[in-house]
């Protein structure tokens, strides 16, 4: 095995690691320490790739669900939307990613690079990924030429966000499925 080989299979034993025993002991308890120890490796390896725990969990997070947020385009924006989010809510409801990524979030309320990292690598993909699909309904005349595209990204994202984080509410179909009707109704569709 190549050096270049064995790094890249240390590098996702580490990651693995991270996402079992978050999983297993929950991201507060989780600590380099003990990540290191059970993927056996050196903590300082650890280090030499990933500042922080923070870090190393966004990594492992998106090395586990890499398209799965991939939007399709039947011709239905309508349709589209709803298959986009029920795939959201369901990757956010399946450990370890659900509670992983709810974890990271408030990782990021007082790590700016941890932050920083998730919108540029995770959040911002995933909103661009939806405003493109809005503008190319808008422009197949699915939406009124005035439809407000960031708008209506913020409405079909916060509610979400709200009781993944706020309620802790089970994020649910059939609330996708209201979302994606009240923005419809609200903002007009044609």
């Amino acid at each position: 095995m190549t050096d270049s080989h064995r790094g890249t299979a240390r590098t996702e034993a580490i990651m693995r690691t991270t996402l079992e025993l978050g999983q297993e002991i929950g991201y507060a308890k989780l600590s380099i320490e003990a990540i290191a120890a059970r993927a056996g490796a050196g903590k300082h390896t650890i280090y030499r790739r990933w500042p922080s725990k923070g870090a190393l969990l966004l990594d492992s997070l998106l090395s586990l669900h890499r398209s799965s947020l991939d939007f399709s385009d039947t011709g239905d924006i309508v349709s589209d939307l709803r298959t986009q989010m029920h795939a959201a809510i369901d990757l956010l409801g399946t450990p370890p990613f659900g509670p992983l990524y709810q974890a990271l979030i408030g990782e990021a309320q007082s790590d700016p690079q941890v932050a920083a990292a998730l919108n540029e690598r995770f959040i911002t993909p995933q909103a661009e990924l939806t405003v493109v699909r809005l503008k190319a309904a808008r422009e197949q005349g699915q939406l009124s030429p005035d439809f407000d595209l960031d708008l209506a990204m913020a409405v079909l994202s916060g509610p979400l966000y709200f009781q993944l984080l706020i309620t802790q509410e089970p994020l649910t179909h059939a609330y996708a499925d209201r979302i994606v009707d009240a923005l419809f109704i609200g903002m007009g569709k044609h």
